[in-house]
């Protein structure tokens, strides 16, 4: 019984290291995102998310629309492989997203009621440890580990192949290149058990943006955004935590045809849970919603996220197959 729990409680983790949600929507991933895995983790997450507010959601520069009302759908699918690098934990994934969003958008004086829908930009990830615990390259590695501190250096890049149509001012893709650099962070709060885990976890990170030069006959250009994100996690039993969640976004100043925007300077408050149906197959959901939010310029946005995520490693299989024939 105790092997198997250990085995399950492996697998769980797998979820959260290998489980892989879109940077380029609210830009504020879930707790326990960036927990290192095991190597040779395979995950494949199916994401639905719906999104009010008044800047169009599947820009990740948050671009306000004061007076504005966006709602937006979207679906995301994804994959997402760990493995081990200068025997450092390691991660690299991929997303796609779709969907459709409605809103009436303003630039250079134009006011149009739009709708969009098809696919977005494609998201590439790259993520490496560089403090904390060793990769985790057995089972045996798994059952010893607990994160400490741990910090890893984070990459993401947008590949601007999306839906776009230079004669609308909203649209899906986005007609630049744009990604970000962070450092995810993870405090280990308390004994590393399954039922008892707790953490303390911190991403801040820079986005930059390339120039758009066909937005709707104009040069789009925003200066780079910081991001932090905040999450307190805590198992509330050995298959089911939650987490309070915040976020800070600082800059990200637009300037159309040279006339500058507003920079953002926002706060937003979420919660997630989590819970793990099987060995295989984990299910979150999410709120997150800005706070001050009351001024014109002022970012709005409010979110709801479901996310059901698919994983699997062949030591554990191999594993469960083992005890399976005992």
């Amino acid at each position: 019984m105790k092997s198997n729990r250990w085995l399950r409680f492996i697998m769980a983790i797998l979820f959260v290291g290998g489980a892989l949600v879109s940077a380029n929507t609210t830009a504020q991933v879930p707790g326990r995102f960036y927990w290192n895995s095991l190597s040779d983790s395979n995950a494949v997450p199916l994401i639905f998310q719906s999104v009010s507010g008044n800047t169009n959601p599947f820009n990740p520069a948050h671009t306000v629309t004061p007076g504005a009302s966006f709602n937006a759908t979207m679906g995301m699918v994804g994959y997402a492989h760990t493995f081990s690098m200068f025997d450092r934990a390691a991660t690299a994934a991929v997303i796609l997203p779709m969907g459709r969003v409605s809103g009436d958008v303003t630039a250079g004086g134009r006011t149009a009621t739009q709708t969009a829908n098809g696919f977005g930009d494609p998201m590439l990830e790259y993520t490496i440890n560089f403090l904390g615990p060793r990769a985790q390259n057995t089972l045996a590695d798994a059952l010893r580990y607990e994160p400490g501190v741990s910090m890893s250096f984070l990459a993401d890049l947008a590949i601007p192949i999306g839906e776009y149509n230079s004669s609308k001012l909203l649209n899906l893709g986005q007609n630049r290149n744009y990604g970000r650099v962070g450092l995810p962070t993870v405090l280990q709060l308390g004994p590393w058990v399954p039922g008892k885990r707790t953490t303390l976890e911190l991403l801040p990170a820079v986005w930059m943006f390339g120039n758009n030069n066909n937005y709707v006959g104009q040069t789009l250009k925003t200066d780079p955004l910081f991001q932090l994100d905040g999450h307190l996690t805590r198992d509330l039993t050995e298959n089911f935590w939650g987490s309070l969640d915040g976020a800070w976004y600082q800059g990200g100043q637009a300037t159309i045809n040279g006339v500058p925007g507003t920079r953002l300077n926002n706060l937003g408050v979420g919660l997630t849970l989590g819970y793990t149906i099987n060995d295989n197959t984990a299910l979150t959901l999410g709120y997150k919603s800005t706070i001050n939010d009351s001024a014109p310029n002022a970012l709005r946005m409010d979110s709801f996220m479901l996310t059901l995520v698919v994983g699997w490693n062949p030591l554990v299989e191999g594993a469960k197959r083992l005890k399976n024939e005992r």
